[in-house]
């Protein structure tokens, strides 16, 4: 997508703003998913669905975001980037709704369904807008975006605890987070770049397979995916079954592992402007490598809970140096970004029952030395993230390119 001549070149205290407001933006999107996943086991009595009917309507979010997100281009081609952004998050925020009205596990489905569509599109949108204010700043955002994202969901997961511990309705929660949750939004769509369609540019089709370049990036993507939802959804029944933990150790794994995420994500640009995306993945490999054999071998809970707590901190900045590489291939960002946005929603949505089953077949201690394995291959996979650097001068501080065009990586 390129700017419209009828609209004045931005300046940079502008884009400055919208790095704020795309931030923002960011923060929301993570408080929709945080606010769900608390009052899920809510949704779950209220749809009377048992926990292999629940495990099933949870594949369709993914499905949908899969599915949908194709489209988002096109949307953002037709009605402008920031005028797509601010319906599609809209939907994502008032989608929160859907689950908690939802009185059984068909209605479930098709509530999850729209609720991950709506994710999906909402989520290539403020991504394609944060990779066009970092090309303008010429420097890296990306990682401190999704830091954001990470906060926002820590937000809505602390406002969704109160209410389930004072066993609020949750679509009387829901409801209300929505409407706060939309407003908000809207207000933050004002300050994000007014980006649009020359008049004689080609539509992107609605639905197409993506280019090879994403589909490379996208196995990087996967990979550190995979071994977060690994980490992120076992991690405290690893530490139970396998160390012999305490109840309270074993959550405190899950926590250790988002936080370590959150604070890397926030600081980790600094980090990529400094030594660049492929190295700084290339470490972060070999932190999350390190993590995952502390995990395996650890003799004890206490070197486990370190161990998660360096996957999270290694595959932190991976998701956000993917999408940035990926806007920076080929013709159509929003197109790439999409691509790589689907791989790694398929990561997530595969990873937790992939290696319940491989733990079900050998033991967790296997399946753990699997996402050692991929965890390797984010070392292995760095050099694909060569799009999402900038030139770096001998002193290594980045060059500065012309506002509104990539630098060459």
């Amino acid at each position: 997508m390129t700017q419209d001549p009828a609209v004045p070149v931005f300046g940079m205290e502008q884009i400055r703003r919208a790095r704020y407001a795309v931030a923002a933006v960011f923060a929301v999107h993570g408080a929709v998913t945080g606010s769900f996943a608390t009052r899920v086991p809510w949704i779950q009595d209220h749809a009377s669905v048992s926990a292999g009917q629940l495990g099933l309507a949870l594949a369709f979010p993914a499905i949908g975001a899969s599915l949908a997100m194709p489209l988002a281009g096109s949307v953002s081609h037709r009605f402008g980037a920031r005028t797509a952004l601010r319906g599609l998050l809209a939907m994502w925020t008032l989608a929160l709704i859907l689950p908690a009205l939802s009185p059984n596990l068909l209605t479930l489905c098709a509530a999850l369904f729209v609720y991950g569509a709506a994710a999906g599109m909402s989520d290539v949108a403020m991504n394609a807008l944060g990779v066009e204010v970092e090309n303008r700043l010429n420097r890296s955002i990306m990682s401190g975006l999704h830091g954001w994202w990470s906060v926002g969901a820590l937000i809505g997961s602390a406002a969704g605890t109160v209410a389930a511990h004072i066993g609020a309705d949750a679509r009387l929660h829901h409801t209300l987070a929505a409407l706060v949750l939309t407003a908000i939004g809207l207000v933050a769509c004002q300050g994000v770049l007014d980006l649009r369609s020359l008049p004689d540019e080609e539509a992107p089709p609605r639905f197409t397979l993506p280019p090879k370049s994403a589909l490379v990036i996208g196995a990087v993507g996967f990979c550190a995916v995979f071994a977060e939802g690994a980490s992120m959804d076992w991690s405290a029944v690893y530490l139970r079954d396998i160390m012999g933990s305490s109840a309270g150790l074993a959550a405190a794994s899950t926590t250790a592992f988002a936080l370590t995420m959150a604070v890397a994500r926030i600081a980790g640009d600094k980090v990529v402007d400094r030594f660049g995306s492929v190295r700084t993945v290339r470490v972060g490999g070999f932190l999350a490598t390190a993590g995952g054999l502390l995990v395996v071998l650890a003799p004890g809970p206490a070197l486990a809970l370190c161990g998660f707590g360096l996957m999270g901190l290694g595959v932190a900045v991976v998701v956000p140096l993917a999408f940035a590489a990926a806007g920076r291939t080929g013709s159509n960002p929003s197109r790439a970004i999409a691509g790589v946005a689907t791989i790694t929603y398929t990561s997530g949505l595969i990873a937790p029952s992939a290696i319940g089953s491989l733990a079900e077949a050998t033991s967790l201690l296997v399946s753990f030395g699997l996402v050692t394995v991929l965890a390797f291959g984010l070392v292995l996979g760095a050099g694909v993230l060569r799009a999402g650097d900038r030139k770096v001068a001998e002193s290594g501080a980045p060059q500065q390119a012309p506002a509104g065009s990539p630098a060459e990586g």
